[in-house]
C-alpha cells in the first residue's frame, strides 16, 4: 500500500567561485557533496578563468546576482549546512554576512580562499577585514591553510606550536573553532588540528600522499565537512571524516594525469547514494 509521507534529500550549500578547470571551487564543491550522498545547491559569487597550471583572469559576479541566489535557493529549499569559498570582494562577503542573520543559518563553514594552490591572489584586500570582522563569529568553523592562518593571525607558522598560537590568536578574534591545515609543515607527521573554544583540540594525523594532484584540497575538505554536517554529523566527526575522504580521494587520483600542472584528486572514487529524510 503506497504511503503518503513525504521525503527530501539532505542538501548543502556551496557559496563560492567557479574553476573552469573544474578541480576547485564550485565544481569541486559540488562533486564532493554528490559522492557524499548529499544533494548540492550552489552560488557562485566570481567566475575564474583557470586550468591545472594558474589562474589567469577573475570576474566578480554582480552583487545582485550573488543576493538573488541566495533568495532563490532558501526560498524554496530547505538547506541543511552551508560551505563558503571564495568572496572575491568585500561586496559578496556582506551580503553572505546578512545572509547568514536572514536565514538563521547555524552550520556553516568558511574556507577563506586566499591564495590558490599556484599562488595566484583570489580576494581583494578590502574584503579581508568584512571577512573577520562579520564572518567570523558567525560561522561554525574556519578552515584556513597555514599561509592564510599565518596572514590572519599575523603571526608566523613553523611548528604546530607556533600553530596552536595562531588558532588561539583567531579564537579571540571571534572565529568559534577553527581546523588549522598543517599540510606545508615541515617534518614527516603532519597534523590539521581542530580547536574549539569550549573542547579541547583534535588532532587528525594520516599519512602524507605522494602526488602532485592537490588542486581544490582545501575547497574540498571544507565542502566535506558541510556535506557530512547536513548529513547530522557533529563537528568533531563531521571534520574527521572529510579529512579520510580528502586522503582517499587524493590516494584515488594520484597517478592520475589531468592537465599539465596540479591536477585534481578523485572526487568521486567511491559515490553514495542519495538517501532521502522525511520532510
Amino acid at each position: 500500500m503506497k504511503t503518503n509521507t513525504m521525503f527530501r534529500y539532505p542538501v548543502a550549500l556551496t557559496i563560492a567561485g567557479s574553476d573552469s578547470g573544474g578541480g576547485a571551487g564550485i565544481q569541486a564543491d559540488l562533486k564532493t557533496f554528490s559522492a557524499l550522498g548529499v544533494f548540492g545547491a550552489s552560488v557562485i559569487t566570481s567566475i575564474t578563468a583557470q586550468n591545472t597550471t594558474g589562474v589567469r583572469g577573475i570576474q566578480a559576479v554582480s552583487p545582485e546576482i550573488v543576493e538573488g541566489q541566495i533568495d532563490a535557493v532558501f526560498e524554496d529549499i530547505t538547506v541543511d549546512a552551508v560551505k563558503i569559498g571564495m568572496l572575491h570582494n568585500r561586496e559578496a562577503a556582506g551580503i553572505v554576512a546578512c545572509a547568514i542573520d536572514r536565514f538563521s543559518l547555524s552550520k556553516v563553514i568558511l574556507d577563506p580562499v586566499m591564495i590558490s594552490t599556484s599562488g595566484s591572489k583570489l580576494m581583494e584586500d578590502e574584503t579581508i577585514e568584512v571577512i573577520v570582522n562579520e564572518l567570523f563569529p558567525k560561522v561554525m568553523l574556519v578552515t584556513p591553510n597555514i599561509d592564510e592562518a599565518a596572514f590572519l593571525s599575523g603571526m608566523p607558522i613553523r611548528n604546530e606550536e607556533e600553530m596552536e598560537k595562531a588558532a588561539q590568536e583567531l579564537l579571540a578574534r571571534g572565529c568559534r573553532s577553527v581546523l588549522m591545515k598543517g599540510g606545508h609543515l615541515e617534518g614527516s607527521e603532519r597534523a590539521d588540528i581542530l580547536y574549539m573554544k569550549d573542547s579541547a583540540p583534535l588532532r587528525l594525523v594520516v599519512p602524507a600522499v605522494q602526488t602532485q594532484n592537490t588542486h581544490g584540497t582545501g575547497c574540498t575538505l571544507s565542502s566535506a565537512i558541510a556535506a557530512y554536517m547536513a548529513l547530522g554529523k557533529g563537528l568533531p566527526d563531521a571534520v574527521s571524516l572529510a579529512k579520510e575522504y580528502v586522503t582517499a580521494a587524493l590516494e584515488a587520483g594520484a597517478d592520475v594525469q589531468t592537465g599539465h600542472g596540479h591536477g585534481p584528486m578523485n572526487h568521486l572514487f567511491a559515490p553514495v547514494p542519495l538517501i532521502k529524510i522525511k520532510a
